[in-house]
């Protein structure tokens, strides 16, 4: 009598959308320019003309944001943007993160960090200004610690308004990817892989992006 092997189906991974949509009537950080889309019918096909920032929802900031002479997005490593990364569930926190919020998750070199915050849970709905910011403190931390990318689950990591500019410069002036605008609001904290490609715009300051997670 043959033995017949069962064939075991592999569990198909899950694929989280982090993305936000890009349209008309989306959210945008006050005084960027507000996404404009204009449908042109033609006699056998349809196209589209786009207009919105390069800030413009889902977002990368390249270290040209910030510094004049710094990288632009096309010459950030294509690696850096796809690989193993942690999300912290930071969902507790009622201001900013600080260094003691970081510090307990032992974060090390070369991590991607993305962080879930109560900003996933007001959603995108519209601006609202008391949005859960990186502290400064907490960003030389994370520059220190030699992280590649981070990201949260707003359209800017600063404060608005704030003086202090080391949440960008800090992590920028050692070419840590910023993610901004991540829609984290159905992710857990844990392991995943992350996928987040900018549109290749050119050396320029950013570039909107698609990013999802996989679950581990």
């Amino acid at each position: 009598m043959k033995l017949q092997r069962r064939m075991t189906k592999k569990k198909p991974k899950q694929i989280i959308d982090i993305s936000l949509s890009i349209k008309e009537d989306m959210i945008v950080y006050p005084g960027n320019p507000v996404p404009r889309i204009q449908v042109v019918e033609g006699k056998t096909s349809t196209h589209s003309i786009l207009e919105f920032g390069t800030h413009t929802g889902t977002h990368i900031d390249a270290p040209r944001h910030v510094f004049a002479k710094g990288k632009g997005v096309e010459k950030i490593p294509l690696d850096i943007f796809m690989g193993a990364c942690r999300v912290l569930d930071l969902s507790n926190i009622e201001e900013s993160i600080k260094v003691a919020d970081l510090k307990k998750f032992r974060i090390t070199k070369n991590e991607r960090i993305l962080v879930k915050t109560r900003n996933s849970k007001k959603g995108f709905k519209k601006f609202y200004d008391t949005y859960i910011y990186l502290d400064g403190d907490a960003a030389d931390y994370l520059a220190e610690q030699g992280i590649v990318l981070f990201g949260i689950d707003y359209l800017s990591i600063k404060k608005r308004g704030g003086k202090d500019q080391r949440p960008h410069t800090a992590l920028l002036k050692k070419g840590i990817v910023i993610f901004e605008g991540l829609d984290l609001s159905k992710v857990e904290g844990g392991n995943y892989t992350f996928v987040g490609f900018p549109l290749k715009l050119g050396d320029i300051d950013g570039a909107p992006a698609r990013a999802v997670l996989v679950r581990n």
